[in-house]
C-alpha cells in the first residue's frame, strides 16, 4: 500500500555505496518522511515500468512523492537535502551547476560507484528496517 504522505527513494538494493548513502539518509530522517525501495524489488520494478523507464538500469537514485512529482539523479539527491531540513537544506543550496551539468558528475559517480564503494553492508535498525520496503 503507498503512503500518500511519504516520499520514496528508489535506489539500487545490490551497491554497497548506494547502501551506505540510504544509511546515512535513515540516520538523519527525524521526521520520518522517506520510505526507501530497492529498484530491484517488485514495487521498483513497477515504479519503472509505470513511467516507461529502464527496467535494468540501476544508476539513478529516484524521489517520488505520490501523486506530485519524482526526480532523478542530482535533483533527487538536493530535494533530500533539503528534506532532511537544517545544516542539509543549506547544503542544497550550494549546488550552482546548471542540472545537465551536475547530472553528468552524477553519471561519472554512477558508473563507478561499485569500485568507489568499501563493499560495507550496513545493517539498519529493527525500526529503521520498517522504513525500507521489499
Amino acid at each position: 500500500m503507498i503512503n500518500q504522505n511519504k516520499h520514496y527513494i528508489f535506489f539500487d538494493g545490490e551497491c554497497g555505496f548506494c547502501n551506505q548513502a540510504i544509511a546515512w539518509i535513515l540516520k538523519r530522517d527525524k521526521k520520518d518522511q522517506f520510505l526507501f525501495v530497492s529498484l530491484q524489488s517488485d514495487l521498483g520494478q513497477q515504479f519503472l515500468s509505470d513511467r516507461n523507464l529502464a527496467t535494468n538500469n540501476f544508476q539513478t537514485l529516484y524521489l517520488w512523492k505520490p501523486n506530485a512529482y519524482y526526480l532523478t539523479k542530482t535533483a533527487a539527491t538536493m530535494q533530500i537535502l533539503k528534506l532532511l531540513g537544517g545544516k542539509y537544506k543549506i547544503l542544497s543550496h550550494l549546488n550552482v551547476l546548471p542540472d545537465a551539468l551536475s547530472d553528468r558528475f552524477y553519471n561519472i559517480l554512477a558508473r563507478n560507484r561499485q569500485s568507489i564503494s568499501a563493499k560495507n553492508c550496513y545493517v539498519p535498525t529493527e525500526q529503521e528496517r520498517k522504513k525500507i520496503i521489499k
